[in-house]
Parts: C-alpha cells; sequence; structure tokens
C-alpha cells in the first residue's frame, strides 16, 4: 500500500473511531510533503536518511532528482524556486552531506529564496558525542537560514514541516533546515493529518502598509521634480512585477532593476534605464544619484548598488523605502518614507490613490528630467566592437541569443563572472523570474544545477545556461544528472582561458599581475559534453556564433554544451571601482 492510499485508511479509521493508524517520522515526512504539493526533490542519500529514503521509495507523487553533489541539489531546488515561485526542497544526509549543502543554503539565504532544507542526523542518543557523520547542523547553518528545527520527537514532525514551510515562503522569503535524526525518522506515532494552520507568536510578519505612509509617499512622488522608481529582487518575490509596471505606467517615471530585479519591468521600455550598480548603466546610476524623490521598492542599497554611502549621501534627496523586512529599512542608507509591508498590498493602495487624486506630476519638471536622462543616454555606455571579425566578443554571443528568443518562452541562469555581467547588461528581460542568477553571494557553479531545476519545472520552455570555463567545472559533474533526469539544456560557456572577473581587476587595480587567474590545462569541453552522453561544439569565429546557436536550439532533446573561445582581453564595462561613488563610473579601456 503506497502512503497516499495509507493517508486515506487512516482517515476513514480515525472518522469510524477506530485506533488511528501509526506511522513512522519519515512517512510522515513525505506525507507532509505531499500534503504542501511538492513535486520534486534534489538530493543524495546516506546512512541518516535511509528511512526517509525508504519512504520516497514508497510513494508515487514526489519525483526525486538523484544529483551528484549536494551543493547541487541545493542549487537545482533554489532554480526551480526562483522561476515558479514555490518552494524549492532537498534532502541531504549528515555531516558531509549538510557541509556540502552550505553553498546552496547561503546562496538561497543571500537572495531570499524560499527554500527546505532536509538533513539526516545521528541518532538523538548520539548527538554530541562525534559520532560517525555527526556535524552541528543547527549550529552551522544558523547564520545562513531564515531558521532552522531539530526534530528530537517524532510527534513533533508534521507540526515541524508546516512551520518549515509556513516560515520559509512568507514575510521576507528563505531557506529552512529541518534537521531529522535517524531514530526520529525511525520511530512510529499515530498521524492524526497534516495541521491545516500554523500559529506561532514570535513570526508574524506585517503584509499590509501603514495607509498614512502610503499617503506621505504619494505626496513626495506628485511633487517631485526628478523623480525615481529603483526596484530589486523584492518585487520578483512578491510577485509584484504587474503592480510595478502599472505604476511606472500611470506616472511616466524612469525607472531602474537591481542585478536581481531584471525583468519585473520591461527592458524593451524606454522607461526603463537599464540596471544600475557596479556594472549598470550611465543613464540609471546618474539618475540614482541626481533624482530628488527616490522611490526604492524591494531593494537593499547593497553595495552593488550605490557603491561609497557617503559619496551617495552627498546629494540631498528624499527616499521612500518599500520593504516586506523592517531590518532592511535604513539599513545602509537613511530612509525619509520607510513602509513596512507587502510590496504587492503596498503598491495596489498606491496604485489606487494615485488614481483616486486629483493631484498630477509636475509634466513640465519631469520633460525636463527625461531630456537630462536622455543626454545620459545619448552616449551609448553599451558599445563594444561589434565589427570585430577576428575573435567572438562575448557580448555578441549574449546580443545574438537574445535576439533569437526574445519572442520565445526561454529562462536564461547564469554563473558568476564576466559572463554574468554580460548576460544581465545584454540580455533584454521583459518578464519577471527568467533571469536567474546568485546575486548577494555571487556562486560560482549554479549555472547547470539551476538550468537542471528549471526544465524539469518548465519541460516545454526553453532554458540556457550562460557560463564561463571557471565557473562550470565548480558542477560539471552534474552534466551526469542532466542525462540522467532528461533536462535538456543549453549551455553558453564564453570561454576567455581566464577567471575573467579576477583578471580585470588585477589588470586595472593590480598593475596587471595577473595572479592565478590564467586557466593552464582546460579540458576538451566538446569531448566532455559527449563523454557525459551530450553534444559538444566548438565555436572559434564569430561568424558562426549565430549557426551554432540555431543548430542548438534545433536539437530540442539534447543538452548541448557550446564552448565559445571569446577575446580574453574583453572587459565589463561601465564599472565602478570599489570605495568609489556610483557616477564615478569607468566607460571603457580609454578610462583607465
Amino acid at each position: 500500500m503506497d502512503t497516499s492510499s495509507k493517508a486515506e485508511s487512516a482517515t476513514s479509521s480515525a472518522s469510524a473511531g477506530q485506533t488511528v493508524a501509526e506511522l513512522r517520522g519519515a512517512e510522515i515526512l513525505v506525507k507532509s510533503l505531499q500534503a504542501e504539493n511538492v513535486n520534486f526533490i534534489w538530493g543524495y542519500p546516506g546512512g541518516a536518511v535511509l528511512h526517509i529514503y525508504d519512504a520516497l521509495y514508497k510513494q508515487e507523487t514526489i519525483q526525486h532528482v538523484l544529483v551528484r553533489h549536494e551543493q547541487a541539489a541545493v542549487h537545482a531546488a533554489d532554480g526551480f524556486a526562483r522561476a515558479t515561485g514555490e518552494v524549492g526542497v532537498a534532502l541531504v544526509t549528515s555531516g558531509p552531506g549538510l557541509t556540502n549543502a552550505v553553498t546552496g543554503i547561503a546562496t538561497a539565504y543571500m537572495d531570499s529564496i524560499p527554500m527546505v532544507i532536509i538533513s539526516g542526523q545521528v541518532p538523538t542518543a548520539a548527538i554530541g558525542l562525534d559520532a560517525f557523520q555527526e556535524c552541528d547542523t543547527v549550529g552551522i547553518t544558523r547564520p545562513i537560514v531564515k531558521h532552522n528545527f531539530l526534530v528530537k520527537d517524532v510527534r513533533d514532525m508534521a507540526e515541524v514541516m508546516k512551520k518549515a514551510f509556513h516560515i520559509a515562503r512568507s514575510g521576507r522569503p528563505g531557506p529552512v533546515v529541518v534537521d531529522v535524526p535517524k531514530d526520529v525518522s525511525f520511530n512510529k506515532t499515530p498521524f492524526h493529518g497534516y495541521p491545516e494552520s500554523v500559529v506561532m507568536r514570535s513570526y508574524n510578519p506585517v503584509r499590509k502598509g501603514h495607509g498614512g505612509q502610503i499617503r506621505k509617499a504619494l505626496q513626495l512622488l506628485m511633487a517631485a521634480k526628478r523623480p525615481y522608481i529603483y526596484t530589486g529582487g523584492g518585487v520578483l518575490l512578491g510577485n509584484a512585477s504587474q503592480e510595478l509596471r502599472t505604476l511606472v505606467d500611470l506616472l511616466g517615471f524612469p525607472c531602474t532593476n537591481t542585478l536581481m530585479g531584471l525583468g519585473a519591468y520591461p527592458a524593451s521600455d524606454p522607461k526603463f534605464l537599464g540596471m544600475l550598480g557596479m556594472h549598470g548603466t550611465l543613464e540609471a546610476n546618474n539618475a540614482m544619484q541626481n533624482c530628488d524623490v527616490l522611490l526604492a521598492v524591494g531593494a537593499r542599497f547593497d553595495d552593488r548598488v550605490i557603491g561609497n554611502p557617503k559619496h551617495f549621501a552627498q546629494v540631498e534627496r528624499k527616499i521612500i523605502h518599500v520593504d516586506i523586512d523592517p531590518s532592511s529599512i535604513s539599513k545602509r542608507v537613511k530612509v525619509d518614507v520607510p513602509i513596512v509591508g507587502d510590496v504587492k498590498d503596498v503598491l495596489q493602495e498606491l496604485i489606487a490613490m494615485i488614481k483616486e487624486s486629483s493631484v498630477k506630476p509636475d509634466a513640465q519638471a519631469l520633460g525636463a528630467w527625461w531630456s537630462t536622462i536622455d543626454g545620459w543616454r545619448a552616449r551609448d555606455c553599451m558599445k563594444y566592437d561589434r565589427e570585430n571579425t577576428q575573435v567572438i566578443k562575448p557580448q555578441r554571443v549574449i546580443e545574438t541569443l537574445w535576439n533569437m528568443t526574445k519572442d520565445a518562452d526561454a529562462y536564461i541562469t547564469s554563473d558568476v563572472g564576466q559572463h554574468q555581467m554580460w548576460a544581465a547588461q545584454y540580455y533584454k528581460f521583459d518578464e519577471p523570474r527568467r533571469w536567474i542568477n546568485s546575486g548577494g553571494l555571487g556562486t560560482m557553479g549554479v549555472g547547470i544545477p539551476y538550468a537542471m531545476g528549471i526544465k524539469l519545472a518548465k519541460p516545454e520552455s526553453e532554458v540556457f545556461c550562460v557560463t564561463g570555463e571557471g565557473s562550470v567545472q565548480m558542477c560539471i559533474q552534474e552534466l551526469s544528472t542532466c542525462l540522467q533526469y532528461n533536462t535538456p539544456i543549453k549551455i553558453l560557456s564564453l570561454n576567455n582561458r581566464y577567471l575573467g572577473m579576477v583578471r580585470q581587476w588585477q589588470e586595472i587595480e593590480y598593475s596587471g599581475r595577473y595572479s592565478h587567474s590564467y586557466m593552464d590545462a582546460l579540458p576538451d569541453f566538446v569531448k566532455l559534453a559527449e563523454a557525459y552522453g551530450h553534444v559538444g561544439m566548438l565555436i572559434e569565429k564569430p561568424e558562426d556564433v549565430e549557426p551554432a546557436l540555431r543548430e542548438a536550439r534545433k536539437l530540442k532533446d539534447r543538452t548541448v554544451f557550446m564552448d565559445f573561445r571569446t577575446d580574453p582581453t574583453e572587459n565589463v564595462f561601465p564599472m565602478v571601482r570599489a570605495g568609489k561613488g556610483i557616477t564615478e563610473m569607468i566607460m571603457g579601456a580609454e578610462d583607465l
């Protein structure tokens, strides 16, 4: 009998006044996942989780994906969560299983991704005795989770799982670790069903924004001469892209997205000034510095966005900050109108107030502001040597990909480095949750697992992984998982034979002392892809970029690894050097 039919018989027994069925902790754990409508779980078995794996074996509603490294299990679940908005679930064993997962957990934590990570633990009697494959999971993960649990009693299993999912997806989302000792997963207890609701006195995130504060925000926005709307990943996490679009179109104000917020507002719309920050556009950064009223929504003014806070504070401006997390407000930059609340709810209320109000933005001032912005735009900060016929320019690969897929149902994942910035700059994301990358932690190796997780959730969509020959080798073993679970992704490796971003900084900040940033012994990626059962392509000439991408897209049922040999000297511009203000930009080699 599978676990779902057991649940039905348990319910009918209880209603007939008979004894409630006793289930093992592992079975209750699986029933909890089913109650949360979990369809996929990424994991790797080991001694401490064998009871859980046995319970998974006896059911058919959850597909388990066996990765090749626990870090990839968490990354794949993370990519799934980012693309779908659902809670991603990973399962790892105790000790090294958990420590291998730490990078994935920290990656999700920094970008506020809703996840539940289930880890095995040694039996309760052995905890603290340095048992085989024991580690202090709660202690190790405490700084990189929203919350964590150690389940000490099988009777608590269902309630803990309910709390874990509730905490992960509500308020400011984040990863929650549930540590399950082996004896707890084996022990039996009467199962009374999965809790329908959860009450936690110490955790009650605010959803609705303060009406008075929203009215103050409205007054500031309507009186602004040089307004600007700055949004981050919180708009995507809060599913508020439609509200943002309505607001920007209603007001006619310029808008920018952070790296994590790309796609919240259409990049092809003229009101969008491009990404801002360290590698942002000239117009986006200048508008950020020179606006008189700034509306920040679901963003955190981090170091990559505003550069030096002292430089940012030199210009007087009024700042409205909307965020679900009160600790993010005035953390790095003092704001004038703080609004704590769910961004979707707050924007809906603000839009309703604008529509009811008889006051309109100052059209003359707004026109002058747009003229100033158009002056900055005229400089074309995204220019590069498009006519080069000798060597592949990495920007060209991304532009070609965008031109081919802009009307397709496509998702783009990236690893971390120069290729990530070029993807963010040259692929114009018009829809939310289509750009999947590690923003806060900057984790190399996420690209393939992210793509794998998305392709499983969205089998009809095209999924492209933009990577580099450095990043891709950090989780390249997952090419094996792609074959086993039939997740045909397209990998674009912008291979410049360097750890490109490190080399760029060494060129600019360290007088060209390229300490350990050159890749001396690269594998033959074509043969490697073929060894894993996939298609490999080597692309060395600019004229072959488009035909190679067309050929790869035709191979719908195959994972294709495209090794683009790109210009090793190309740098990401514009660039703001460390410690500088966001308007102190290097526009190209001529500024060095």
